[in-house]
């Protein structure tokens, strides 16, 4: 099978591509290969011809996109509707990756794949015309939904606690907003089980369990031998930002565990992650106790 990865050079892109890489013929474009808010996409997806198409180019500046409505939808929502024409045009398969903020968050609600979406954000309102958009022309169609996605090489929540507990020796972290942590090696590998189902549809693939983002920085830093880092809890609005994140929008993955595919607890994910991204560090942390 050729695969085609659009966005590669992201931390889910790279992620997608070390599976691919072991099973199928691929081809990876990142922005310098292709603008996917051009049209002419289409073509150049049309003139590669692959059999499946995984879209992993975002705009993913959330706040950012408050300010840049226009290239925020250029990019999420037009861009996925090119991808998706091409796919129909040549008969090709396309998996696009979404994401949790498509939901508001309410409190205490978890969101299933048939939970009807409300948007708050411009960058959430992007990614779900997105959604909508690549629907409407494209049958074989894989909607994949993530959560707090992390991977080695990313600029991700973890990466971000790491530094920011090396750099200031003490952090507030927001304890209202729930999700959950999303390693992107574990979902990119649940892609590939997903399209040989030939089950299209929406999909939530996300790491069992959910926490608050105190929570998770929690886990980081403890995985990371820095629990003796001042961790203190906050409100979110102590946090205020541009574009506020949805306070509880938790994903249940009831449509994949159904045909057998879930991915493991995420605290798992997140030593598997420790290991893969922080592992001499902690070796020397290791040796010094000694």
């Amino acid at each position: 099978m050729h695969v085609l990865i659009v966005g590669a050079n992201g931390q889910l892109g790279q992620a997608v591509q070390a599976v691919c890489d072991m099973q199928h013929s691929v081809t990876v474009w990142g922005r310098q290969e292709a603008d996917i808010a051009d049209p002419a996409i289409v073509d150049q997806i049309t003139d590669a011809r692959p059999d499946l198409v995984i879209n992993c180019a975002a705009w993913t500046n959330v706040d950012g996109a408050e300010k840049e409505p226009d290239a925020a939808f250029a990019v999420n929502a037009l861009g996925a509707f090119y991808l998706a024409t091409a796919c129909a045009r040549i008969g090709a398969v396309m998996v696009h990756v979404s994401t949790n903020e498509v939901f508001e968050g309410t409190p205490g609600k978890f969101y299933y794949e048939y939970d009807q979406p409300r948007p708050a954000s411009v960058y959430a309102r992007s990614k779900l015309a997105g959604e909508v958009a690549a629907s409407h022309v494209l049958d074989q169609l894989f909607v994949v939904r993530v959560a707090w996605l992390f991977g080695p090489g990313g600029n991700n929540f973890p990466s971000k606690i790491v530094a920011a507990a090396d750099r200031h020796g003490a952090l507030r972290v927001v304890d209202e907003e729930m999700g959950n942590p999303t390693y992107a090696p574990d979902v990119a590998a649940a892609i590939f089980r997903l399209v040989e189902t030939g089950r299209y549809g929406i999909y939530h693939l996300v790491n069992q369990g959910h926490t608050s983002r105190f929570g998770l920085a929690q886990a980081v830093l403890q995985a990371t031998r820095r629990e003796h880092i001042a961790l203190t809890p906050i409100r979110l609005a102590e946090w205020p930002r541009p574009a506020p994140p949805p306070p509880h929008a938790v994903l249940v993955n009831q449509a994949a565990a159904a045909l057998g595919i879930a991915l493991r607890p995420w605290q798992e994910a997140v030593q598997a992650y420790v290991e893969a991204t922080y592992a001499e560090t902690s070796d020397q942390a290791a040796t010094l106790e000694k």
